[in-house]
């Protein structure tokens, strides 16, 4: 994989070739006008003088403009946000503060309608200020890339636009989950589970816990939570935050969630997890739930999955793993092993939208319990799930779902997963942790750059950059609080000058660092020199 190369699907818009696709583009679009004029033809004066009904909806008149204007726009998008920006020629973002970006912008409301020329003039402002993601230089989220084939399943959902609640309305898409869903099922080792769609990991991880709590109080759903003990629920001081939030939404409390000690590594420690078990035992809480990571959020730690099943067997408590960053290793033989032990947890979240390289967004719920999520989620609404159908009613999902109405998100990965096949889907994964090992190497031999982790476990490449006038001197609390400024300053001009965008925070007592995310399945080891040197560009001044 090299460079900008990797987007050998993406239609080829220089020169002469760029006409060729907007005149088939043109085309398309113009059957397809004469496909709905064909359909409800316009009328006539002479009708209207008949005395026929007139069809008032101001809505009908727009659809030939409508078209025009799609014309327009798909080309724009195809070369300024697919091809343009995603080449390494050009800026990940061009900034502008809040108040100088909304005096450029044209995105205010009006009574009056904008023509076709005004919309697209917006578009193209939109894309030109929007950050690149699928860049080859951004890093700054757990996620990125741009993967034209889940592009294409994206397009082709909202072309759709579905939901996906029952067979009925979604026929192709509810056995599309199943089949998707169950390969997922068979990485995980839940052969005999279920599994669904969620709107992000917060969310899946909520699932969990709302699981958890309906195993161990299941009149809950009818009877709420009055009279209940104080519940809690445990989880590394490295996870993520949404198991807090998930604890308040659901009414467990913050003050409830119990963070559990890691090792320098960032993986939870499973005696201190015993520990804090039995503690909250003897203060008469009752655990309900320990949260697992796989993949921490800064440092891409892997907590160990069969010594913590060890400890929630003992205490027969629901094991859950949040592997919404990490959890695509399972594709992997060379590196599933860092989820070793996953069989033996009760669920599973896991992103496809982070580390496979999926459009935003995709996320799924895994749990090893089949009925669990129906006979805690259902509601049995009669006007969605009537059950004498004349189908197989099995098919209709949507009442096993926290939601009602429920964005198809399986359409975008299944496109790129029979493109690819599993297999390319593994070697694309195993290239990003390829590439986040020969960082963290080259950091190691360069002056200037001191790792916060020696050998991260994931592609999360933690470190501090130390400028020329900070190396060789003693290592003081005020020196470390200079170090602190030095990555935001280094921040604040990548992002300036648009060259590229990587995170950073404190950690614990560790000072302000980056956090360098290989995310990008197409990144290239030349994409990890240039993250080297345009930081000590950028900060050599310091």
């Amino acid at each position: 994989m090299a460079g900008l190369n990797h987007f050998s699907t993406a239609p080829v818009l220089e020169n002469g070739a760029q006409n060729d696709f907007s005149g088939g583009l043109q085309n398309i679009m113009k059957g397809a006008q004469n496909g709905v004029t064909n359909g409800a033809p316009s009328m006539t004066s002479s009708d209207k003088q008949k005395g026929d009904v007139i069809d008032t909806n101001p809505q009908n008149a727009s659809v030939e403009q409508g078209y025009q204007f799609l014309n327009r726009l798909i080309p724009l998008m195809v070369k300024d946000a697919l091809r343009d920006g995603t080449s390494v020629h050009n800026k990940v973002v061009e900034f502008k503060h809040p108040e100088d970006l909304m005096k450029t912008l044209d995105i205010q409301l009006r009574d009056e309608p904008a023509d076709n020329d005004q919309l697209i003039q917006a578009c193209r402002q939109i894309i030109t200020y929007s950050v690149k993601t699928g860049h080859p230089h951004f890093f700054n989220q757990l996620y990125g890339g741009m993967d034209l084939y889940g592009v294409a399943g994206s397009w082709l959902t909202e072309a759709l636009n579905t939901s996906t609640y029952t067979f009925e309305v979604a026929p192709v898409f509810t056995l599309m989950e199943k089949v998707v869903l169950g390969e997922m099922l068979n990485l995980v080792e839940f052969p005999d589970g279920d599994a669904i769609f969620c709107p992000g990991g917060s969310m899946s991880n909520m699932y969990a816990l709302n699981l958890a709590r309906f195993r161990c109080f299941p009149d809950i759903k009818r009877t709420g939570t009055a009279g209940l003990p104080v519940m809690c629920v445990f989880t590394s001081d490295k996870a993520h935050y949404s198991i807090s939030k998930g604890a308040a939404l659901l009414g467990i409390g913050v003050d409830n969630v119990i963070k559990v000690k890691t090792d320098p590594m960032g993986r939870m420690i499973p005696a201190a997890l015993d520990q804090a078990i039995s503690a909250a035992k003897a203060e008469g809480r009752v655990p309900i739930m320990t949260n697992a990571t796989a993949g921490t959020t800064v440092l891409g730690s892997y907590d160990p999955l069969d010594e913590i099943a060890d400890v929630c067997t003992k205490h027969s408590l629901w094991l859950h793993v949040d592997g919404a960053w990490g959890g695509a290793v399972l594709l992997s033989d060379k590196l599933k092993g860092k989820m070793k032990g996953i069989e033996r947890c009760d669920s599973l979240t896991w992103n496809p939208h982070k580390m496979m390289g999926a459009p935003l967004q995709s996320s799924a719920f895994f749990t090893k319990h089949k009925t669990l999520l129906s006979e805690c989620h259902s509601a049995k609404a009669k006007y969605l799930f009537q059950q004498d159908k004349f189908y197989d009613v099995s098919y209709d999902t949507g009442d096993k779902s926290v939601q009602c109405g429920r964005k198809v998100d399986v359409l975008k990965l299944w496109v790129m997963w029979k493109a690819k096949g599993s297999k390319q889907f593994a070697l694309e994964i195993e290239n990003i942790f390829h590439c986040a090992q020969y960082l963290t190497r080259k950091l190691k031999s360069t002056e200037g750059y001191r790792l916060v982790l020696e050998e991260p476990e994931c592609t999360n490449v933690c470190f501090w950059y130390i400028p020329p006038s900070l190396r060789g001197k003693t290592e003081t609390t005020e020196w470390w609080n200079a170090v602190s400024k030095v990555a935001p300053e280094i921040k604040k001009r990548m992002v300036e000058q648009g060259t590229m965008l990587v995170g950073y925070q404190p950690d614990g007592d560790r000072v302000n660092f980056f956090r360098m995310v290989v995310a990008n399945t197409a990144a290239t080891l030349a994409d990890m020199d240039f993250v080297a040197s345009e930081i000590q560009r950028l900060g050599k001044d310091l």
